[in-house]
């Protein structure tokens, strides 16, 4: 019997359209997929009422966006349903990859002592929505209207009037503020007369889920040029409840009218399960279709519509960022327009949220991009370099990493004109990065309780320090108090790593009001020092780290949108890839523009003309094992690997 998930559906809403002279609607989100619902969650949590707009009647049908990453899981926390969520989920740390039936890569993300949560989970979009929904409903600040779909739009200086119809006919709504984020085929984005811009890789790809009892593990598998499928790409993913999504690459000479047809799905699927010798029945539970995108608004913000998810931005599948960065939209997006709804911010500070979140898009894109280019190359020169890569890859696994997905993690905003300055050669965690969530404890007048930093530090901003004395977490008390005052109804958590010993009120407080940590390996994760204080973001960003005297100028950099004058945060995180990672890396992508670029008739004089370059450079020995290693794509034993003297 299937598992799979059937969502239920929701009778058309009816509501009267808004009267004149009636006050605006705070906030009018148009579209109920995991990114609009999240802002909403958000906003409510920061008491501001919201009115969501779905055209369907039910969340989205299929697994869709399947995985969802650390970052997104704290995110849900919360935002108040992260807990039912886990419940359902299936968690997992790596993946394989193979050409034709040989294994070319196995990598794992980082699952530590330290870590909440596993790196990365498993569940349909469709479970996923249903459960923001089920915690909407129970929110008495958050009104849903189903079967309503956004027909026009009329913008004024202070609010927006849209024009929405139901089954009950037309009906008119004015808000202050309008957040579309109705998905990539945006009738928001249209109405207001807005393109995205960027790329449109040539992959084409069928997706699928299928009830299959399989044992095999739970975790990314992708075959390049498998027998089953020659020439085409196949990744799998298993899902809850026995439901498997199987994504394949089409060739560009097959017609896809006819390869997203049932029977031939079926067709390919079962070539598939038939090579992995499955001899266990299984059913098609849905499929689609998808090409590969990355595509972005110039900007996010226009005037009084704001928007986010994939109204705002498209990016490849590849390393599972969609889902994972729109609810970095939503999270950023709900905190700085509570800012500006309750007046303790200028306006300006929505024009934070899009610069960056688009420098977000960014590097997802930079990432994805990689991906992509391994995954769908839709050139000669990538199709080239991929083929030799997986060929070596067989017998040299450092070749192996190029084929690495480069998994969703948390973006920065280094860039953003909230980030605060650092001196120069800080290290550790800097301005604009994210914060993991760790476990902690919590000291109580009675001994110490497990928790952790998200949890600690609840929904709003922290400011943490680190070896405080007794003056020091006074201060540091007195301007999270005062950083509270000038935010409200934002909360504010204070929290002391370190230092001098507090009486420890129950509850994990000291007589200040100051959450002591007992977490002797805090600092030294976050490069902290002794009389820092860290400000941490309620999206989990490191809004500045400045000695506890000078947080007194916080609340006044966040009303006016930007950060005070001094040396810039690098632009980029430390690079993660060693000097030989690098190396490969830049030879892949400089190779393969070269063929690209270079008459297809001389292709073959052009690399005999490279070869004879860079084989001057090398010595004899060398230059004879790097020809070697080209020629034979067999494995090699692993002493053969070693270095030679």
């Amino acid at each position: 019997m299937s598992t799979y998930y059937q969502p239920p559906k929701y009778p058309a809403s009816d509501f009267p359209s808004m009267q004149p002279d009636a006050e605006a609607l705070p906030v009018v989100v148009v579209g109920a997929g995991p990114v609009g619902m999240a802002v909403a969650l958000g906003l409510a949590q920061r008491g501001i009422p919201v009115t969501i707009l779905e055209a369907a009647d039910q969340v989205s049908f299929g697994s869709r966006a399947i995985c969802i990453s650390r970052h997104s899981l704290e995110a849900a926390a919360r935002l108040g349903f992260g807990a039912e969520l886990e419940k359902i989920v299936l968690p997992w740390v790596g993946g394989r990859s193979f050409y034709r039936d040989q294994q070319v890569l196995h990598f794992r993300m980082p699952q530590r002592e330290f870590d909440v949560r596993p790196p990365m989970i498993n569940v349909s979009q469709s479970e996923y929505e249903q459960i923001v929904v089920d915690t909407i409903e129970q929110n008495p600040l958050i009104t849903l209207h189903w079967q309503a779909s956004i027909a026009g739009i009329l913008r004024g200086d202070d609010e927006v009037t849209l024009e929405v119809d139901t089954a009950f006919g037309k009906r008119h709504l004015r808000a202050a503020w309008v957040v579309a984020a109705d998905g990539g085929r945006s009738r928001m984005r249209e109405l207001a007369g807005l393109r995205l811009e960027g790329t449109n890789y040539e992959g084409r790809y069928v997706i699928a889920d299928i009830h299959w009892e399989s044992d095999l593990p739970a975790e990314r598998m992708v075959w390049f040029d498998p027998p089953s499928n020659p020439g085409s790409t196949i990744i799998m993913h298993k899902q809850p409840k026995n439901i498997w999504r199987i994504d394949y690459q089409l060739d560009p000479s097959e017609d896809a009218e006819i390869e997203t047809q049932e029977d031939a799905i079926r067709a390919r699927i079962a070539k598939h399960l038939d090579w992995l010798q499955n001899d266990l029945p299984w059913t098609l539970e849905w499929h689609g279709f998808y090409s590969a995108r990355a595509l972005a608004l110039r900007e996010f913000t226009h005037d009084r519509i704001l928007f986010a998810g994939d109204a705002a931005h498209l990016v490849p599948i590849f390393g599972v960022r969609g889902l994972n960065s729109g609810m970095e939209d939503a999270e950023t997006l709900a905190w700085q327009l509570a800012a500006v709804v309750h007046g303790n911010a200028d306006a300006a500070l929505l024009q934070a949220y899009s610069i960056e979140r688009h420098d977000a898009w960014e590097q997802n894109v930079a990432n994805a991009g990689k991906s992509t280019l391994i995954m769908s190359p839709g050139t000669h020169g990538y199709r080239t370099t991929r083929d030799a890569v997986l060929a070596l890859a067989v017998g040299r696994p450092e070749f192996g990493e190029l084929i690495n997905p480069r998994q969703s993690s948390a973006t920065h905003a280094r860039l953003s004109p909230l980030t605060w300055p650092v001196a120069e050669g800080l290290t550790g965690v800097l301005p604009g990065d994210p914060v993991e969530d760790r476990r902690v404890r919590v000291v109580t007048a009675d001994g110490s309780t497990a928790s952790s930093l998200n949890v600690v530090r609840g929904t709003g901003f922290a400011v943490v320090g680190f070896g405080l004395d007794a003056d020091g977490s006074a201060a540091l008390a007195a301007a999270a108090s005062a950083l509270a005052a000038a935010l409200a109804p934002e909360s504010v958590c204070a929290a002391a790593v370190g230092g001098a010993d507090s009486s420890v009120a129950v509850g994990g407080t000291a007589d200040d009001g100051v959450t002591v940590l007992d977490a002797p390996d805090l600092a030294e994760a976050l490069g902290a020092t002794a009389g820092e204080a860290f400000v941490i973001r309620p999206d989990g960003l490191l809004l500045c780290r400045v000695p506890v005297a000078e947080l007194s100028g916080v609340a006044a950099a966040l009303r006016a949108g930007t950060a005070p004058e001094g040396p810039a945060v690098p632009a980029r995180p430390a690079q993660v890839l060693t000097d030989d990672e690098q190396r490969r890396e830049n030879v892949w992508l400089g190779l393969s523009d070269a063929l690209d670029q270079v008459d297809p008739s001389d292709r073959e004089g052009f690399l005999v003309r490279l070869a004879l370059q860079l084989g001057s450079q090398a010595g004899h020995r060398e230059f004879e094992e790097a020809i070697a290693a080209a020629t034979d794509t067999s494995p090699v034993r692993t002493e053969e690997l070693a270095p030679q003297a």
